[in-house]
């Protein structure tokens, strides 16, 4: 597998970064994850726009310009020959002093690399989710892009781990479910699709907007609101959203099973036809 590291494609044994790299020593950094599906790029420009705001808030440059950069991702889907796979792009502050302060670090490390998807990633998925100990910050402006600090999401999908989940939920400190340790969540009430809102301390998922770009197409009643562990027991319908798998059931919550709604099937049928339309000829 061919990476791309600081402006040079190398083979994946020789993309190696520095010990005293600030994303390996702090998680000072960000990330984004990109569907590549029949070799194209899925919504390019919505995942880059989160990842240069995102840079812009931690005040590290990213080394390539738009229309470089996806020059460059497409050049190494090309050179791995690959079709179906997750493009991650990894950016670092870079070498610099020990200690927090961020002085003295002048060149930032960017990686793009890819990562294989499962064979049933567009087929329709049931999950096993545990609602997680751990907890967000309500509110937080970090949540507005991938940062690299992952430790709540790892502690949590830990706890899914050793219950034999496939995802876990986390709260936030307002003590509503917020969101999945990789994905967006959502639920059925009634004939109405529901989502918590961004001040809720989540992230603005790409796949997330896409639900919501569907439900308004089909005429779909859809809101944000929030919601408490008990209350989404009893929802019509839960389910998640995420780049890698697109639209996800709920089967099963703290060992409970959920209702079933089929507007989730529909939904997530919607969605991979979007993603084939989007990427044909490629």
């Amino acid at each position: 597998m061919q990476i791309f590291l600081n402006g040079r494609f190398v083979p994946e044994k020789r993309a190696v970064v520095s010990v005293f790299d600030r994303g390996f020593l702090y998680g000072d950094g960000l990330f984004e994850a990109v569907l590549v599906h029949r070799g194209k790029l899925f919504r390019w420009a919505e995942h880059l726009e989160r990842f240069s705001r995102g840079a812009a808030m931690l005040k590290i440059k990213v080394p390539f310009g738009p229309k470089k950069l996806r020059a460059l991702a497409e050049e190494l889907i090309r050179r791995n020959k690959v079709s179906s796979v997750i493009l991650r792009l990894t950016l670092s502050r870079g070498v610099g002093p020990r200690g927090y302060s961020p002085k003295g670090a002048r060149f930032a490390t960017f990686v793009m690399s890819l990562h294989p998807l499962s064979a049933s990633a567009s087929g329709q998925a049931s999950w096993k989710v545990v609602a997680s100990s751990q907890r967000l910050p309500a509110g937080e402006p970090l949540a507005q892009f991938k940062n690299c600090n992952k430790l709540p999401q790892i502690l949590a999908r830990a706890e899914a781990d050793e219950a034999g989940a496939e995802e876990a939920l986390l709260l936030n400190t307002d003590g509503f479910v917020v969101e999945g340790t990789t994905s967006n969540l959502f639920w059925v009430k009634r004939d109405t699709v529901c989502t918590p809102p961004l001040s809720a301390g989540i992230l603005p998922g790409v796949t997330r907007a896409v639900v919501l770009e569907i439900c308004k197409s089909l005429r779909i009643n859809n809101r944000e609101a929030n919601v408490s562990l008990p209350k989404l027991k009893r929802m019509d319908g839960v389910f998640l959203s995420m780049t890698s798998r697109g639209v996800v059931s709920v089967q099963s919550l703290d060992g409970k099973r959920l209702k079933q709604s089929s507007l989730v099937e529909g939904l997530a049928a919607a969605y991979w036809k979007i993603v084939e339309a989007e990427t044909e000829g490629g």
